[in-house]
């Protein structure tokens, strides 16, 4: 999985932390959740507020739909 997979990190970051509104995450918080993902092997130095924002947004989709 790499940064630009927001919709495939949003669904694993809802399974691995059902209890946490994407709301009230952080971005120091998301980025390492992302980089302790087991699936997820890109570099960490490719990720930036932008791609930080999609992946909560899209994790912010992802519990609408729950």
């Amino acid at each position: 999985m790499k940064w630009t997979d927001s919709r495939l990190i949003a669904i694993e970051l809802a399974e691995t932390h059902p209890d946490i509104s994407p709301l009230k995450v952080n971005f120091v918080d998301l980025r390492n959740w992302v980089l302790a993902l087991p699936d997820f092997n890109d570099d960490p130095k490719h990720c930036g507020e932008k791609i930080l924002e999609a992946i909560q947004l899209a994790w912010i989709d992802e519990a609408d739909e729950d």
